[in-house]
């Protein structure tokens, strides 16, 4: 270890020490200095001073006492100068121990503040820092030991926090003085003027420093551009699929004027490109692999025959059949104004639409996203397929390579084996935001339906030799080539931010792509909005309406009061055989952010209902806090996981333990009873073995 820390080490423990054997805490109380002020002003001053630095430089309780005593003993004008000037060398301080020894522990047990303050930084630098210190949504000795981490000097630390704290301090300070002014602690000194004025400051101090800071930013981020003096709309929503109809919705509900921009069709990806086709075309292979396990059943037909024309013309159909509930029909019946067209925003007010200029109090961006395609060598030259233009087929590929393993994928390679093709999957595992054992049972029913799966690997070229179009893969130990007659690209999808005029009003995008908004939804810009896939985190046409009634409600009424999204209780479902659905922590996740549990598991190889179904296959597991039937998390695997997981998000949203669900009455046989019997299983788990052994006895005793 480094002399520094060995020496700063020392330091600590000498100052903790001496805390406790002089018994510290005297210091902290208005009578030490109160006699000591009145025969040696100065030395007290001295005391004073030294203690509070140590006490703020090595984050010991007491700091906020300290401030009042010192308008108690000092007054209120000699009380700030030395309550600023000691905090601001204590703060620097902790600033500097942290830098120099405590920079792994504090990374380790602050990790969630770090990614916040960091991009508050780089973002706004001192500014950050000042708002921080006006308004503490962070204890301020954790701002000084994150901020020794951060990329920012000591000196400017010092000054920024010395200015930051000083309205504070001129508050608690000016408490403290108007204490020590009071004769005598009675029931009329209290109810003095000044001193009621005092706590006053105290309780709406925290108000008054976030509106003004509110007003400095306002001032700071709209300073370049002209508000117009009235406005076309209260809220123009860009975007039309699941965020953007939500937001819409909501807004003309409440009887706003709002106005929907969409350039391509109503209902965005998941009516025309996403859930509702895919889940479609999911039905039709289900009922080939049904059929083709009849046989388990008693039932012999023939081979079943596939006319793919037909599955997608139903596939169309559907579309058609769900395009009503987003049409721009309903929503004009609705009250909200439905524009086709392409948006651009010129101002934090203003947009352009077809060449006309709308003007709006609020903008809430909803533009969805598009398919990832990676820069493959050689790919650009073929006509490659993606989850957007994968429904234009109407000739079933005998060889169809899937390039990507998350859920898209899947269920499209399951997909379209089923329905005749060959395929083949490559990428590093299946399903990877999901647990091992759940990635391992998709793997294993994708084996038995004779999908080649080459995971582990990477393309790393397409190429063509004469009529044969060939992708080389490559592992860390093999590099094979595979032919094809199409390839579907299946590796996630970017934010769709291009052409909306982001970058010239300066709103920033995400390391991911998607735009950075705050807990609110809110750009840098307080009156744009982002939700859904343009925003993230989450990908999910549930999410995207989650998002949506936020996203409205802050805009139409954030000037009154806003509301933080919720992503507590997050559900997901892979629309494979067997079906896989998650909500809360994987077991993956709790490891990583090193939170205890315990793990519960139900095979659906046991229950009833699965069993007559000739779907005996999956398990339900859950994650609990240790000791208690808190619910943490949850997967299911099998059939109509993603049925079976809406009761333990249910239950996690409600705070619902696995004991209540063990004591909820579900109809038999369904399989629902495996939420029942993996609760059964952890109370099992949980019986006290000791209280079992006196109730034996009891029962033999009776016996007697």
């Amino acid at each position: 270890m480094p002399i520094k820390k060995i020496a700063t080490l020392i330091v600590i423990a000498l100052v903790v020490g001496a805390y406790l054997f002089f018994d510290g805490d005297q210091y902290l109380h208005p009578g030490f200095y109160q006699s000591l002020y009145q025969q040696k002003p100065l030395l007290t001053a001295g005391v004073y001073f030294l203690v509070y630095v140590v006490a703020t430089g090595f984050s010991l309780p007491g700091a906020a006492l300290l401030t009042v005593i010192a308008g108690m003993i000092f007054g209120l004008w000699t009380g700030v100068v030395l309550v600023s000037f000691a905090s601001s060398l204590g703060a620097t301080l902790a600033f500097m121990v942290s830098r120099l020894l405590l920079r792994d522990w504090v990374q380790a047990r602050f990790s969630r503040y770090l990614v916040t303050v960091n991009r508050g930084i780089e973002r706004d630098g001192s500014f950050y820092l000042f708002s921080m210190r006006l308004i503490p949504a962070i204890p301020f000795w954790v701002i000084n030991l994150v901020m020794g981490l951060m990329p920012i000097s000591a000196f400017r630390f010092y000054w920024v926090s010395q200015l930051g704290m000083l309205a504070g301090t001129m508050v608690y300070v000016n408490a403290g003085a108007e204490i020590g002014s009071l004769e005598e602690f009675s029931a009329a000194g209290l109810l003095t003027p000044g001193l009621w004025i005092s706590f006053l400051l105290l309780a709406i101090f925290p108000y008054l420093a976030r509106g003004v800071l509110d007003a400095i930013k306002r001032r700071r981020i709209y300073r370049d551009y002209a508000c117009p003096s009235s406005f076309d709309r209260n809220l123009v929503v860009i975007g039309a699929g699941s965020a953007g109809l939500v937001s819409a919705y909501i807004s003309a509900a409440m009887k706003s004027k709002v106005t929907l921009v969409e350039k391509h069709r109503m209902g965005g990806d998941c009516l025309n490109t996403g859930c509702v086709p895919s889940k479609s075309l999911i039905r039709a292979a289900r009922a080939v692999k049904e059929i083709n396990r009849a046989a388990e059943l008693g039932i012999d037909v023939s081979a079943p025959s596939v006319d793919f024309d037909r599955v997608m013309g139903r596939v169309k159909k559907v579309i058609r059949q769900v395009e009503p509930h987003d049409s721009v029909a309903r929503y004009s019946a609705l009250g909200v104004d439905c524009v086709q067209g392409e948006a651009v925003i010129k101002s934090p007010w203003e947009l352009t639409v077809n060449g006309s200029v709308i003007t709006t109090r609020n903008i809430i961006i909803a533009t969805g996203a598009s398919p990832f395609v990676p820069p493959i060598p050689g790919l650009e030259q073929l006509d490659y397929l993606t989850s957007e233009n994968i429904w234009e087929l109407d000739v079933l590929p005998k060889r169809l390579l899937v390039i990507g393993g998350g859920p898209i994928g899947c269920e499209l390679a399951q997909a379209f084996q089923c329905l005749g093709s060959q395929v083949t999957l490559v990428g590093p595992r299946l399903l990877p935001k999901e647990d091992e054992d759940v990635s391992r049972a998709v793997m294993e029913s994708f084996q038995e339906d004779g999908i080649e799966l080459l995971l582990g690997y990477r393309v790393k070229e397409m190429v063509t030799r004469g009529t044969a179009q060939i992708a080389l893969v490559a592992s860390d130990q093999d590099t094979q080539e595979i032919t094809f007659d199409r390839v579907l690209i299946a590796l996630g999808r970017k934010a769709r931010t291009e052409g909306l005029g982001l970058e010239s009003l300066g709103i920033e995008l995400n390391t991911n792509g998607t735009v950075t908004v705050d807990e609110y939804l809110r750009t840098r810009i307080p009156n744009i909005f982002a939700c859904g896939d343009v925003a993230g985190p989450y990908q999910f046409t549930h999410t995207a309406a989650h998002q949506a009634w936020y996203a409205s409600v802050n805009a139409l009424f954030g000037r009154f009061r806003k509301f933080k999204v919720d992503y507590r209780v997050i559900p997901r479902v892979t629309f494979t055989d067997p079906e896989v659905a998650q909500v809360g922590l994987t077991e993956t996740e709790a490891r990583t952010q090193r939170i205890e549990f315990e793990v519960t598991r139900y095979g659906l190889d046991d229950l009833d209902r699965a069993l007559a179904d000739n779907s005996a296959r999956g398990f339900v597991k859950v994650l609990t806090v240790p000791g208690k039937d808190r619910i943490l998390g949850a997967s299911v695997v099998g059939s109509h996981a993603g049925e079976l997981i809406a009761e333990l998000v249910l239950a996690m949203k409600q705070g619902i333990g696995l004991k209540k669900i063990l004591g909820t009455i579900h109809s038999y046989p369904t399989l629902s009873e495996a939420n029942k019997y993996a609760a059964g299983n952890w109370q099992r788990a949980h019986t006290p073995q000791r209280i079992l052994g006196w109730v034996e006895k009891y029962h033999r005793w009776q016996r007697h």
